[in-house]
Order: structure tokens, then C-alpha cells, then sequence
């Protein structure tokens, strides 16, 4: 298919995704315990400048990979597994939404709410939609909410930018099948914390990215720093990730780390898997470089405050 460019290349849309990317690299560079700066923390002294939140991320950063809490090789079935941790004091500082709002925190990985041949359909769908256009660095995103799509170093509105077009690359059953997934993976987060799923909303950002070893070109390239979901989007109350790839034959590195005081644990990427957790800073965390090949994932993040709420999308 060849589609042809067209003006107004960014959008509304696209430039409230960037702000809000934007704004989430601004605050993990301002938060030193969750920031990128390694060395320089620890030349500056982590302890005299923000205490044990510093040791935290000195400790968790520089450790090894102590639990592998899920591997590659392993099949999560017919019930989630589930770890819990004790609840940060992070949703203290928002508004209360009864049967929402998490009363008890941790995280949990399936391999029975997706099945490979679906995964392999949405990678289908996010390969066609990034081959549109991709970011000049390792970090590109399609978002099929917003329309939001890396293109060099900035992003543009796909369904402005090819307008008509972008029937020829996307299908209505492309889009049924990634709403039922999203409500498939909404219903195994409520069910494992205990929530109404009717009080869960989707919330932004949600959206597909391909990670490759390529180097960074701006900051919007940079996905390995540690941060916290709660912290640098504000509604997020429950984040979910659906890969798309294997980790160890479709890519290496690249591996999900929850960094805990006492070290870090993994989650290895299969396709079909879904790995959700709370989103408060008990469960701070990063993703590893890839180190080869191309990782594929959705990110499906849920909030308690109908004011965040978004739709599921359609194919204008």
C-alpha cells in the first residue's frame, strides 16, 4: 500500500500525547529516587538529598535481577499469579472511589486471558500501523485512541495525517478484537483485586509500542528509566501490559522490572501474556534495554475517576 502525506501533521490529539510523555520524562528527571542519573545520584549523595527514597533507587538500580517471578518458559494457567505487596500511600493524595480505589496492592501475571493466535492479530495491527512512520530512536507507539504515532522525532494524527487512507491499514475486526481484549484484561484486573469493573475506566495513555536496540534520539527514546505510574500520569490507578513478542527468541533484554528495597524482580515478556499491577510507588519499576531484535507490547492502563475515563476506539 502506498499512502501519501498530507498537512497538518500534528494535531491536537498528537500533541496532547507528547505533552503528557513530555511531562512524565520531566518528572522522573525532577524525582531523583525514580530519575536516570546513576552515577551522578550517587557522586551528589542520594542519602543527603532525599534520604531513604534515594537509597531506594541506589539500591534497586545497581542490583542484580534477584527473583524471576515469572520466565519465559513458564504457563500462567487457569489463575493468575499473584503477588501482594503492602499499598503506598500515593492514593492518600487523590479522591476516594469506593470499589476502585485499591484497598490491597501488588501485581499478577496470566497466560489465560489472551491467546497467542490474538496476540499475534494485534502484532499484525501494530506492525502495519507502525510501518507508517516510527520513531528515529528505539522507542516508537502507535495509539489508537488519540491516533498519536512516532514519526521522527515528534508525533502526528494518524487518522489526520492519511485521513482516508487509513482504512487500507486498519479493519473494523481489528478493532473489535482490541476491545475485547481490553475488556478481558479490565475483568481479570477487577477480579483478582476485588474491584467493581463497572468503576474501572480506560484511561490515557494506552497504546502499542516496538522497542528495538536502536539508539536514542531524544527523550521520548529513553523508556528504561525507572518511574512510577501514579506519579507521572496521576490517574493511572492500574496499569496492565499485553506482549505481543517472546522474550529470548523475538528479542532480548527488554525484560519488565519491578525494583523492590530488597531487589528486583522480573516478569519475562511471552506472547499473550498479561502482567497488571497497582499503579502506586509499591510498585516502582523499569523495562530493560533490549539488547536485539523487537519487542512488542500494549500498554492498558484503568483509572477510578470517570473525569479520566476515554472510549474504546473506533475506525473513523
Amino acid at each position: 500500500m502506498t499512502v501519501q502525506r498530507r498537512g497538518n501533521t500534528k494535531g491536537p490529539d498528537a500533541n496532547g500525547i507528547e505533552k503528557k510523555i513530555k511531562r512524565g520524562n520531566a518528572l522522573r528527571q525532577a524525582s531523583a529516587w525514580r530519575g536516570s542519573r546513576g552515577p551522578l545520584l550517587l557522586l551528589l549523595g542520594a542519602a543527603a538529598l532525599c534520604g531513604a527514597a534515594g537509597w531506594l533507587y541506589v539500591s534497586s538500580w545497581d542490583g542484580e535481577i534477584t527473583e524471576t517471578l515469572v520466565s519465559r518458559g513458564e504457563l500462567v494457567t487457569p489463575k493468575p499469579r499473584v503477588y501482594t505487596v503492602q499499598c503506598s500511600e500515593d492514593y492518600e493524595n487523590y479522591k476516594r472511589y469506593p470499589g476502585c480505589t485499591p484497598q490491597r496492592c501488588g501485581r499478577a501475571v496470566t497466560d489465560s486471558v489472551v491467546t497467542r493466535e490474538e496476540a499475534q492479530a494485534l502484532r499484525r495491527l501494530a506492525e502495519r500501523g507502525l510501518a507508517l512512520a516510527g520513531s528515529e530512536g528505539g522507542a516508537s507507539i502507535l495509539d489508537l485512541h488519540s491516533g498519536a504515532l512516532s514519526m521522527g522525532k515528534q508525533f502526528v494524527n494518524i487518522y489526520r495525517y492519511f485521513g482516508d487512507q487509513i482504512s487500507e491499514v486498519f479493519t473494523q475486526e481489528d478493532f473489535q478484537l482490541y476491545r475485547d481484549v481490553r475488556g478481558r484484561i479490565q475483568a481479570v484486573i477487577a477480579e483478582t483485586f476485588g474491584l467493581d469493573p463497572s468503576l474501572m475506566y480506560l484511561t490515557k495513555p494506552t497504546f502499542f509500542s516496538r522497542i528495538n536496540s536502536t539508539a536514542a534520539k531524544t527523550q521520548h527514546d529513553e523508556y528504561w528509566h525507572p518511574h512510577i505510574d501514579k506519579v507521572t500520569y496521576g490517574s493511572f490507578d492500574y496499569t496492565s501490559l499485553l506482549y505481543l513478542s517472546d522474550y529470548g527468541s523475538d528479542f532480548t533484554g527488554g525484560r519488565f522490572i519491578f525494583m523492590d528495597p530488597n531487589g528486583n524482580r522480573t516478569v519475562e515478556p511471552r506472547q499473550g501474556r498479561v502482567s497488571f499491577f497497582s499503579s502506586g510507588s509499591e510498585n516502582l519499576h523499569r523495562v530493560e534495554k533490549v539488547t536485539w531484535g523487537t519487542r512488542y507490547a500494549i500498554t492498558v492502563s484503568f483509572t477510578c475517576d470517570p473525569a479520566h475515563g476515554i472510549s474504546d476506539p473506533d475506525l473513523p
